[in-house]
């Protein structure tokens, strides 16, 4: 079965402790945390100091997405244990290996990201260092995007790689998306089409069902 994480971007400031605790009473698999800083995407959202008080409330693992020119001060910066996976970007204009060594060494899992614009060959080099590709199915740095259909074609030619790595998707997925990536995906992020609702757990089993 598919696996979530569930993202809460889209979510105030002051709604987003209330959210992982809502969180925490689903059988979502992951909280998936996005971070930018306004220079890698135009916009800044979720800072370390929210992300580290975010994971004191948090019985999920976090599946951390660091849209940011300079990760290594993040990486460095967290406090807190609950964290399954560390996402990069290939794009970045970074030493990719020295944070996927940095990532490691604090014992999470690497994920490496890519637009929807960048030729998959870059990530060629990078595949049997990582244990995830995060495919990025709208152009990042905001929520409630539509899913940019050409995004199966992407994963296969990153399949065909490397059969190996999980794949995950993230933007823009529904219940009415899940089906363009229904076989191709081992995670998808799913932000607001679950926490806009009241019942995220009935948002949940849509997406797994």
């Amino acid at each position: 079965m598919i696996k979530i994480s569930t993202s809460i971007l889209s979510l105030s400031p002051s709604e987003r402790v209330l959210s992982v605790q809502k969180l925490n009473n689903t059988n979502t698999d992951y909280i998936h945390i996005d971070v930018m800083d306004n220079i890698f995407v135009p916009n800044y959202q979720l800072p370390l100091e929210e992300v580290n008080n975010l994971g004191k409330y948090s019985n999920k693992p976090f599946d951390i997405h660091l849209m940011v020119e300079d990760p290594e001060p993040f990486i460095k910066g967290l406090t807190f244990d609950n964290i399954d996976t560390i996402t990069i970007h290939v794009e970045i204009k970074k030493d990719i290996d020295k944070l996927i060594d940095l990532i490691k060494s604090y014992g999470y899992h690497v994920g490496l990201a890519i637009n929807p614009k960048t030729d998959v060959s870059l990530l060629e080099r990078y595949l049997t260092k990582v244990d995830k590709i995060l495919v990025m199915s709208v152009e990042p740095g905001f929520g409630k995007q539509p899913f940019i259909e050409t995004t199966p074609n992407k994963i296969i030619d990153i399949i065909v790689l490397n059969q190996d790595v999980l794949i995950e998707v993230d933007g823009g997925v529904n219940n009415n998306t899940i089906s363009l990536i229904d076989g191709l995906s081992d995670i998808v992020v799913v932000g607001s089409y679950i926490t806009s609702k009241e019942d995220y757990q009935e948002a949940i089993n849509n997406i797994k069902n």
